[in-house]
C-alpha cells in the first residue's frame, strides 16, 4: 500500500489503514471490529485539536496527495483521449435513398466456400437513419432473417 508517488512512505499510513478497517462494519457481524471489542464505536473531538498536530499535518498531507491523484488523473484523461482521437473520423453521412453495399461477412451464402463469395453485396437503398452510425436498409424479400438496421 503505497501513498506518495515514491511509494516510500506505506510505514506511515500503516495505522490509519488499520484504524480505518477496524471501523469499517463487516457483512459477517454487521458492526465494526472496534465496536466488537469496546462495544462502542469511536468518538472525535476536533475542537481539542491545535494547529500544530500531527493530525493536522496529516490532513494537510491527505489534501496534497488528491490534489496530486487529481492532477495526474487529468493529464492521463488528456492523453488518452488525445490518442484515441487520433484515430477517429467522424463517420459519413448517408441520406433516405443514397444507395449502400452491405459487407458479406456475416451473410450466409449458398456457394460451396466463402472464399469464392462476393464480400461486398449489390446496392441497396437507405430508408432512414437510425442513429448517427446506424442506418435502415431496404433488404431483398430472401433475407427476412437479417436484421435491416447496420451500423457503419
Amino acid at each position: 500500500m503505497y501513498v506518495s508517488y515514491h511509494q516510500d512512505d506505506w510505514n506511515t499510513w500503516l495505522p490509519l489503514a488499520e484504524f480505518s478497517y477496524n471501523n469499517s462494519d463487516h457483512s459477517s457481524t454487521k458492526q465494526s471490529l472496534f465496536f466488537t471489542i469496546y462495544g462502542r464505536d469511536p468518538h472525535f473531538d476536533s475542537a481539542h485539536i491545535t494547529q500544530d498536530t500531527p493530525s493536522r499535518k496529516l490532513s494537510k498531507k491527505f489534501q496534497s496527495v488528491q490534489q496530486d491523484v487529481k492532477r495526474e488523473l487529468e493529464v492521463s484523461i488528456n492523453r488518452f483521449k488525445r490518442d484515441a482521437d487520433k484515430s477517429r473520423a467522424s463517420p459519413p453521412v448517408f441520406n433516405p435513398g443514397h444507395m449502400v453495399w452491405l459487407s458479406s461477412k456475416n451473410i450466409k451464402s449458398t456457394r460451396l466456400t466463402k472464399n469464392l463469395s462476393e464480400q461486398w453485396l449489390s446496392h441497396f437503398p437507405i430508408l432512414k437513419k437510425v442513429s448517427t452510425n446506424a442506418y435502415y436498409v431496404k433488404l431483398l424479400s430472401q433475407w427476412k432473417s437479417i436484421h435491416p438496421v447496420f451500423l457503419i
